[in-house]
């Protein structure tokens, strides 16, 4: 595999101005020490505070290695940085969140296993600094998707990972709507590894991950990865025809050996297998929401993103009609 010759930092903005200028000092230190050429790219996602300003101002200033790529509003996280992977210009891409509670430090560290030979490098978080729903609902997300790809990687919600270019092409290539980057990265990968990073408390601004954008991921994960659950959908009810239609002879027998008098009173059990029914019907409609949905979107082809603006040292340039 051929030598590193130029780094690219992607990180996705969402209303972090109190901790941009640490995160731009830091990052650009860290970027200091790596032994070749880099940039960073910062995507403004549709921040409604001075984020936008702030990595403006940042990239314009001389000799500066930073690129800000400005969306027209937000489209979440991987939009953000699937819109940055379209202009950066290095043969390794690292991605990295904007609140620091992943040290830019690691940067170095990922660049030297990714020289190694490997396509992807993943990070796993240590001493996680987050409240035990994040960590229980992050371990809950990490088994679904070990199991439906049968990746065992051990942490696919840190986004502090490296790909080399030909991983970054590939998934410029992909259109589905709904992306997953870490997931998606996988499955053009050779050979992939993973290091230990240390994980920091978030010293400004709440996460942009509510509970309700979790159950989102969560059934995004379920759609993108696999057509598993449809699967399961037939053999469930398969097995419900078949207990329902078992339980009906048992009634029909039991009505015929023990007269009708037992029969008026096998009216709850009925309204029992009823219920099991309409719930099961509910399941179904759900699943089968999602998936149509997930083709509906897909189908209409609408852009991942939108890019307003990109600004460098170099050149400024308003790219209003640039779309993915």
């Amino acid at each position: 595999m051929s030598t590193i010759q130029k780094v690219s930092v992607v990180i996705p903005v969402y209303n972090e101005q109190e901790s941009l200028p640490e995160l731009i000092q830091r990052t650009t230190a860290a970027c200091q020490q790596l032994p070749c050429d880099w940039e960073v790219l910062l995507v403004d996602d549709g921040s409604s505070d001075d984020s936008a300003r702030l990595m403006t101002e940042a990239a314009k200033q001389p000799g500066s290695h930073l690129v800000a790529v400005l969306l027209n509003r937000n489209y979440g996280q991987h939009s953000a940085i699937m819109a940055g992977f379209s202009h950066v210009s290095g043969d390794l891409i690292i991605t990295l969140d904007a609140d620091l509670q992943n040290p830019p430090e690691e940067i170095p560290r990922l660049v030297a296993k990714a020289s190694e030979g490997y396509d992807v490098v993943g990070t796993v978080r240590q001493n996680r600094q987050d409240s035990l729903f994040r960590k229980t609902a992050s371990r809950m997300i990490n088994r679904l998707i070990q199991r439906a790809t049968g990746k065992a990687m051990g942490d696919y919600g840190c986004m502090l990972r490296a790909y080399r270019r030909h991983i970054i092409d590939a998934m410029l290539h992909c259109h589905e709507r709904s992306t997953f980057i870490p997931i998606l990265a996988n499955t053009f990968a050779r050979k992939t590894a993973e290091i230990p990073v240390q994980h920091a408390e978030r010293e400004h601004g709440d996460s942009k991950y509510s509970f309700m954008r979790l159950i989102n991921l969560m059934y995004d994960l379920v759609t993108c990865l696999t057509t598993t659950p449809l699967r399961l959908l037939s053999v469930f009810g398969s097995v419900i025809a078949l207990l329902g239609f078992l339980f009906a002879v048992l009634l029909v027998a039991l009505r015929l050996i023990l007269g009708p008098e037992w029969g008026a009173e096998g009216v709850f059990p009925l309204f029992a297998v009823l219920f099991m029914f309409i719930g099961a019907q509910f399941i179904g409609m759900g699943l089968l929401g999602e998936y149509i949905g997930r083709i509906y979107n897909d189908v209409r082809a609408r852009p991942r993103y939108f890019i307003q603006q990109v600004v460098s040292s170099t050149h400024q340039e308003s790219q209003e009609d640039e779309q993915e």
